[in-house]
């Protein structure tokens, strides 16, 4: 269950708005057992996979085999939980769903790819549109943390996709290789006649999970600047998600020990 958690505050208006948000203990743990640890360990995914391979591999020496291929806990790290965290959060507090992680684009274990940590579909009152968002994940007793600035820092991470239509429209392509015959197929139709109409036309998320006292210094400035000269069309929002002080460092222990059965 992934909680809402208790406002510490707000900040803004639209086009670019914040948000602090906090989890309690319990909170957190229950996030991480259901929806996070899904999406880290990428179980749909591996699902198909094995429904894919249903009357092909059928030994048990197969099926250890395709288990071990399929394992993932060697790679799981901090961020990566965090990045779960924020992506279950705008999936069910933000009516957003993104259809098709990054992690199974990887060559490799630990790899990372270019363009946004979140490329998906949000619903507004209009029907579908495109949103795209970027996620760090840091305990620095610093407002805001060292990871929101410098070249692959949050701010200019989410000015590009605010202001570079090409940025956009190589995502826009992204998902678009993938939409065909995908369950989600009609709703990036819809997405993409409104992108179509204005480039501009997208919802940006900026998230922050941090495990420091909630501090509006964390968005304030962003927040204020993002909204400057932003398109027409174009909504921001930074999130920022506290979890329990010191519990970043635990988040990849915490995910595993759910496969363990703990």
């Amino acid at each position: 269950m992934i909680a809402v958690g208790a406002e510490c505050y707000s900040h803004g208006t639209l086009p670019s708005v914040g948000m602090g948000r906090s989890w309690n203990v319990q909170e957190l743990e229950a996030a991480i057992h259901g929806e996070v640890s899904a999406l880290v360990f990428d179980e749909r995914g591996k699902a198909d996979i094995q429904e894919l391979l249903a009357g092909v591999v059928e030994t048990d020496f197969e099926q250890e085999q395709l288990g071990e291929a399929l394992d993932s806990s060697h790679d799981i790290e901090n961020w990566q939980v965090g990045e779960a965290i924020a992506e279950s959060y705008l999936t069910v507090h933000r009516d957003c769903v993104f259809p098709w992680p990054d992690g199974r684009d990887k060559r490799k274990g630990g790899s990372s790819l270019p363009g946004a940590d979140l490329v998906g579909l949000q619903k507004d009152e209009s029907g579908d549109r495109f949103v795209f968002g970027e996620v760090k994940t840091s305990g620095q007793a610093k407002y805001p943390p060292a990871t929101v600035h410098g070249r692959t820092g949050l701010k200019q991470q989410l000015e590009d996709l605010r202001d570079n239509v090409t940025i956009r429209d190589d995502l826009f392509k992204y998902l678009g290789y993938r939409a065909k015959d995908a369950s989600w197929q009609d709703r990036f139709k819809m997405a993409s006649k409104r992108y179509f109409k204005n480039k501009s036309d997208i919802q940006l998320f900026g998230v922050l999970v941090r495990d420091v006292e909630p501090n509006v210094e964390d968005i304030r400035v962003r927040v204020e600047k993002l909204g400057v000269d932003c398109p027409a069309g174009t909504q921001i929002e930074l999130l920022a998600i506290y979890l329990p002080v010191g519990a970043i460092d635990n988040l990849a222990a915490l995910t595993l020990a759910t496969r363990a059965g703990s």
